[in-house]
């Protein structure tokens, strides 16, 4: 296996560290980028919208109002929107120079087409998996696309997927989600991605998480050991922060923790093809059994099957011989417990 490709979901997060710090929301996002890149993090993600493209007016909340206690979408999306094209631009130009790379999900036409010139490739949220035709529009710009497919029918999946290949699409990532803030461990469902694998053969599956994280980041490895190419991770400096994604996010400790795991997991998984390792010759050798005499037995003796006894260790005859043993004679007189070599009989 290879490490998942690993992206942090910096989203709209680096506007309460601003404030926290008391710093503009340009540099605490600078700081976001500074802070995943020392993790060791392949890509950081932005979100690029606007409060009245994106939502009425009187959508209500639908993430855990004891975390974020914001009423409506509009007035959530209103605090978190201030960034354009400009921004963005300095923000990718700032990620690339980390050696990282750069995406920002568009939530409208226009972000879609100014983030062209910029993200390395795209990202579409789950909640515009039925926007079609915004879809086809962000599939025809000939770049990679990686569409997460959470609150989703398999139909749903189907439609989009044939929408991005018919608009020229050739570089899809699906990832498995689950739409929900935090989501409970015992809704994380990662068989899913499973499921994904197997429907959807041609394409890279990932996995984008909203599940608190633990103090092992056990869903993230486990995610990647049921076969995630890409993981998507909210991501945070401060996860006491009040607002709506800080509470399921993971910090630097926690993505480094993660990283740290992929790392052990392709350690000990080794490889697929069966062989004596090196580190088993010795054990090999003294672990397994030969023909060990039960008695003396004088030279020109014919050994018999109770004549023999398969002890450790595995330094003479193997047991797998005993049949062409039994019945040959001893070319010399030997002990009890002796280990039988081809050369004494």
């Amino acid at each position: 296996m290879k490490s998942p490709y690993l992206i942090a979901e910096i989203g709209v997060n680096f506007y309460d560290t601003a404030k926290e710090l008391r710093i503009s929301p340009l540099e605490a996002a600078k700081l976001y980028i500074d802070e995943a890149a020392k993790v060791g993090i392949n890509c950081a993600k932005f979100q690029s919208y606007k409060a009245n493209t994106i939502v009425s007016k009187n959508s209500p909340a639908y993430w855990d109002t004891t975390k974020e206690p914001t009423k409506t979408q509009y007035e959530l999306f209103t605090k978190h929107d201030g960034f354009g094209e400009a921004e963005y631009k300095e923000l990718c130009d700032y990620t690339h120079s980390k050696g990282m790379d750069f995406t920002s999900t568009p939530f409208d036409y226009n972000s879609a087409d100014y983030l062209e010139s910029m993200v390395d490739f795209y990202k579409i949220s789950s909640s515009d998996l039925s926007n079609i035709p915004f879809i086809k529009h962000i599939g025809s710009k000939g770049k990679p696309v990686y569409l997460s497919v959470g609150a989703a029918y398999m139909s749903e999946i189907d439609e989009a997927v044939r929408a991005l290949k018919d608009s020229g699409c050739k570089d899809i990532t699906l990832l498995h989600c689950v739409l929900s803030y935090p989501t409970k461990e015992e809704d994380a469902n990662l068989n899913i991605i499973k499921t994904l694998k197997r429907v959807y053969n041609d394409l890279k599956i990932g996995y984008s998480d909203h599940v608190a994280p633990d103090d092992t980041m056990t869903t993230l490895s486990t995610a990647y050991l049921l076969g995630a190419q890409v993981i998507e991770k909210h991501f945070t400096l401060n996860k006491k922060l009040k607002g709506n994604d800080h509470y399921h996010s993971a910090d630097p400790k926690d993505f480094s923790i993660a990283i740290n795991n992929f790392k052990l997991i392709n350690t000990i998984l080794g490889s697929e093809e069966k062989t004596v390792l090196g580190c088993e010759k010795v054990s090999r050798k003294e672990a397994r059994r030969s023909l060990v005499l039960t008695r003396d037995l004088k030279a020109g003796d014919v050994i018999t099957e109770k004549d023999i006894m398969a002890k450790r260790p595995g330094r003479g005859i193997s047991p797998v011989h005993a049949d062409i043993v039994i019945g040959r004679k001893v070319k010399e007189d030997l002990q009890e417990d002796t280990i039988l070599t081809w050369d004494m009989i």
